[in-house]
């Protein structure tokens, strides 16, 4: 080595030590905050702050206490740490936390730590000085209102109207609205908890849970399977449980829980027919909580305890597919599970098979067959909604600078659905469930992308050994915007005869000889779906007047109808519909409904009203969804 490279290298050390030195001069031992416009280097993920490839965290130990009277959770994270390379900083995600204090192992010494600058869709990087040989890091934080994982429900919010709850949704990436983490889905983790809540409550969590109330007040969780941060789950409430199998049970408020054990009793079964599909379930048990109405979701696969929208509690199991998909997201999401937020195909496209596989098993072809023909109409309609932004119609999405939420559409459940669909009827069901059960068992608590996928693919099914290669057009399906020519065909023999009866309705035919009296929620959909989008206020009245749509207790059905409604200024469902948009936080059905109204002057002053009114009981991934809708909507008029 020459001496003038030597010299070189001394100084680069020099003045990397002076940087850092001046570094930690700036920022005193109890940081608050410190406005900059530092954003550590970004790693494969967009999406967060943090720097898995250099340090992991391995397990998260969470000390908490529920307030509900502050509406706060306070405590302490315990992160663990594996250290990968050479690196001075542990950089973690966090959203409107207040951050107290951080401390380092065993030792009680406050130390210095670095808060970023408020960025969109992320939130602040929180870097904390670390060496080698730092094993465990504390942080001493409180939540805020500005942690939008949160809900926090008033007892007038509640089924029981006795006793306030608080449940969070962390998907996408709202986990560091509450804990202080690497909120990537590409990093796993195990977690254990402490949660102290009021004695008169039950906390549970998405790991090993109780099924009573204790004396203490204090509940214990451990989740021994590695899990994404999105993953991680908190609800707190009046909960009772009732068992529905020797794997199964369902959680909820004493006024819902009943009802609920009814309407979910074949879960136990549900997971048999899963296991004889893709393998054993590996989470232990599958419990769900139905939450109050406000939860967003149709349900959110929180391994070990799914929570569910109490929308598909109708009192005739129509609507259990929804479980369904939530169990299948044990193989494929919290299994495998998507690496990026660009990546959520991987997720709910293999979902959405899997989901319509099991329903074939539990309830015939038919049934499967009409969810699939259901479930592309929604795509047509997602594909006109994008027509404007055509990228978003790739399978694999670029949300650089978005939230990922924004990704979160029809295509990548439906679009992923069918390109699945297309590659079981190339290579054969019998090919295809083999192979899906080899990618489950090799990649089990691993995160995969989208070219990793496509390689695995080539490599094991789509090959020439197989006589296969080629023969599926993945570039256009995973890359390109559209429904590619060689979409499989979606069909159903029974949707055939709603077609026929809703073209003789519109002939002229009264609903009452149409003959439709018992047919299925599905069919139902499909009749509705069919019909133009304004009918006559005599087709209107004739349709309510015989088939009692506006009182329907089916909120897939009222939702449909409601959009009907709104769109033909039938003005006897006026009620109806306010009541249901405000008591009803589902944004599958909240949302289109605003759109639909926004789309007149008139309407768009009806919409501001009731959303006024609904407001403190939406989540806050629908109010931002609404109040976009809302001010687009203004500036067009």
């Amino acid at each position: 080595m020459s001496y003038f490279v030597l010299q070189f290298m001394i100084m680069k050390k020099l003045i990397r030590v002076v940087y850092c030195f001046t570094f930690l001069v700036l920022i005193s031992c109890n940081t608050k905050e410190k406005e900059d416009t530092f954003v550590p280097e970004a790693t494969n993920d967009s999406h967060s702050f943090s720097n898995p490839t250099e340090i992991t965290i391995s397990h998260i130990y969470l000390n908490f206490k529920i307030n509900f009277d502050s509406s706060r959770i306070e405590g302490t994270s315990s992160l663990s740490l594996l250290h990968k390379k050479p690196a001075d900083t542990l950089w973690l995600d966090t959203r409107g936390l207040d951050i107290k204090y951080v401390t380092l192992d065993s030792n009680s010494a406050k130390i210095n730590y670095f808060l970023g600058r408020e960025i969109l869709f992320k939130g602040k990087a929180l870097g904390i000085p670390v060496n080698p040989n730092v094993k465990t890091v504390h942080i001493t934080y409180q939540t805020t209102s500005e942690s939008v994982a949160l809900q926090w429900l008033s007892p007038a919010q509640t089924a029981g109207k006795d006793y306030p709850f608080l449940f969070t949704q962390s998907e996408a990436n709202l986990a560091r609205s509450w804990v202080p983490c690497q909120d990537s889905p590409g990093v796993r983790f195990t977690y254990s908890a402490d949660v102290s809540v009021p004695k008169n409550m039950l906390a549970l969590m998405s790991a090993e849970n109780p099924i009573k109330k204790n004396e203490t007040g204090i509940y214990h969780f451990e989740m021994k399977e590695k899990i994404p941060a999105y993953l991680m789950a908190l609800a707190v409430g009046n909960i009772e449980f009732l068992s529905t199998g020797t794997r199964t049970g369902v959680y909820s408020e004493p006024a819902m829980v009943h009802k609920a054990v009814v309407e979910f009793s074949e879960m136990d079964n549900m997971v048999k027919a899963a296991e004889a599909l893709y393998g054993p379930y590996r989470w232990g048990r599958f419990d769900v909580i139905v939450l109050p109405p406000s939860f967003p979701f149709g349900g959110m696969e929180n391994p070990k305890l799914t929570f569910l929208t109490p929308t598909l509690v109708v009192g005739d199991k129509s609507l259990t597919a929804v479980v369904a998909h939530e169990l299948a997201h044990s193989w494929s999401g919290n299994l495998v599970t998507n690496a990026t937020w660009n990546d959520f195909w991987l997720n709910e496209g293999f979902t959405v098979y899997i989901e319509r596989r099991i329903i074939e098993r539990m309830n015939g072809k038919d049934f499967a067959d009409m969810q699939a023909v259901l479930g592309f109409k929604d795509l047509k309609e997602t594909l006109d909604e994008l027509s404007k932004t055509p990228d978003d119609t790739r399978l694999k999405q670029n949300l650089l600078n978005r939230d990922p939420d924004d990704g979160m559409t029809d295509v990548a459940y439906e679009k992923g659905y069918l390109f699945l669909r297309l590659i079981e009827e190339t290579a054969g069901r019998e090919k295809f469930d083999a192979f899906l059960t080899t990618y489950f068992n090799e990649h089990a608590f691993q995160s995969m992308t989208t070219e990793a996928f496509i390689h695995y693919l080539k490599t094991r099914l789509l090959n020439d050994k197989n006589g296969l290669k080629g023969k599926v057009n993945i570039d256009e399906w995973v890359y390109k915007p559209g429904i590619p020519a060689n979409c499989p065909k979606i069909d159903s023999e029974k949707f055939s005869i709603i077609e026929s009866k809703t073209e003789q309705f519109l002939r002229g035919t009264p609903a009452m000889d149409l003959g439709l009296q018992n047919v299925s929620t599905n069919e139902w959909l499909h009749f509705l779906d069919c019909l133009p989008s304004k009918l006559t206020p005599a087709q209107m009245v004739d349709l309510d007047s015989v088939y009692k749509f506006t009182d329907s207790g089916n909120a897939e059905i009222l939702c449909k109808w409601l959009r009907k409604c709104v769109a033909g200024n039938y003005h006897k469902a006026d009620e109806t519909l306010e009541y249901f948009l405000l008591h009803t936080g589902r944004r599958k059905f909240v949302k289109p409904l605003f759109v639909e109204l926004a789309k007149t002057p008139e309407g768009l002053v009806k919409a501001k009203e009731i959303y006024t009114k609904a407001k403190p009981n939406y989540h806050a991934l629908l109010i931002n969804t609404l109040e976009q809708i809302l001010e687009k909507q203004s500036v067009k008029m």
